[in-house]
């Protein structure tokens, strides 16, 4: 059976699920959904999509389409998700799921109700580099005392990462933190039990905070700290380090070495964890993978809802702290 699917974002994240997508068979993209026709018309012909539209809905209401990932600005993420779900259509939204928590928690109910598949793009779960880690937990091999986890980018002004510029805003906390936050819990086997948060001075323009530090406690004792940033100037990108029982290791995207106290890093071999080294692309084949099999995703949305429970809990606490953005 061929799935059908609709992809609503057409920009740089969106252009990296369409190149995963050519690499995972029987499943074909028949609708690309996009704010700017000429760009979307642009990169469907690219991508071989027969279908373009600037609603969302005139893809929902396509007969053919089995299933949505949604690449859009985070502010639309869980309402379109719930327009998906309301139009009997499987879901698979980028991270974050939301950046109001009672909307998520509305996202999950209509799941729930309709029994559709609906999964949240937490990409470090199905990254190789972090299934090595989590498969040697499993096994027993490697307990995790601590990550520390640093997250940088430099975004002093409103791009993507195509260099081009945003219509929308990007988030620390409910963004770039989401990834942290749930793949510590899921890596250590334990909710989260403690968490803080401070920041540093809103952005003028962007009424964002552009540094942010954050410290969590899970429940069997493990602790992790993470440090955000939109100043950094280089080098770009999330490096994870696990501090564990049996050894050191740093997880850089889809590359995993071994830190020695005495000694050169140590590369880990990574390449024979999946089927590809994209974890991208490994995220997709799950979520089809689920709707084939008619099972809930990992990351799905029931899985990942705590995350941005946490979330919302260091929301609130910021607000306490320093008040609302600047308008």
């Amino acid at each position: 059976m061929t799935i059908h699917v609709a992809l609503a974002g057409p920009g740089a994240f969106g252009q990296k699920h369409l190149d995963a997508i050519r690499n995972i068979p029987d499943v074909k993209v028949v609708s690309l959904i996009g704010r700017e026709p000429a760009k979307t018309a642009e990169v469907a012909a690219r991508y071989g999509v027969p279908h373009t539209t600037t609603e969302l809905a005139e893809a929902l209401a396509m007969k053919e389409v089995d299933a949505v990932i949604l690449c859009t600005p985070t502010q639309l993420h869980a309402a379109q998700a719930k327009a998906c779900l309301e139009a009997g259509k499987h879901v698979q939204v980028e991270i974050p799921l939301c950046d109001v928590l009672r909307e998520g928690e509305e996202v999950l109910a209509l799941q729930r109700q309709t029994g559709l598949v609906a999964m949240v793009g937490h990409t470090r779960r199905f990254n190789p580099s972090h299934q090595w880690i989590r498969r040697r937990i499993l096994a027993g091999e490697f307990t995790i005392q601590q990550m520390d986890v640093q997250t940088y980018f430099f975004r002093r002004t409103n791009m993507n990462a195509l260099g081009q510029p945003r219509s929308w805003t990007d988030h620390l906390l409910w963004h770039h933190a989401a990834h942290t936050v749930d793949l510590f819990a899921y890596q250590t086997r334990s909710p989260i039990v403690q968490a803080h948060a401070i920041q540093g001075p809103y952005h003028p323009e962007l009424k964002i905070a552009m540094d942010m530090s954050i410290q969590l406690k899970a429940a069997n004792g493990a602790i992790c700290t993470l440090s955000l940033s939109f100043n950094n100037d280089g080098p770009l990108g999330t490096f994870f380090r696990y501090i564990g029982d049996t050894g050191t290791y740093i997880a850089r995207y889809d590359d995993l070495v071994q830190s020695h106290s005495k000694g050169p890093e140590t590369p880990v071999d990574v390449s024979g964890v999946d089927v590809s080294m994209n974890g991208i692309e490994l995220q997709d084949r799950e979520f089809f993978a689920a709707i084939r099999e008619g099972r809930e995703p990992n990351a799905s949305v029931a899985q990942v809802l705590p995350c941005y429970q946490v979330l919302h809990r260091l929301e609130q606490q910021l607000l306490t702290d320093n008040g609302p953005a600047p308008r």
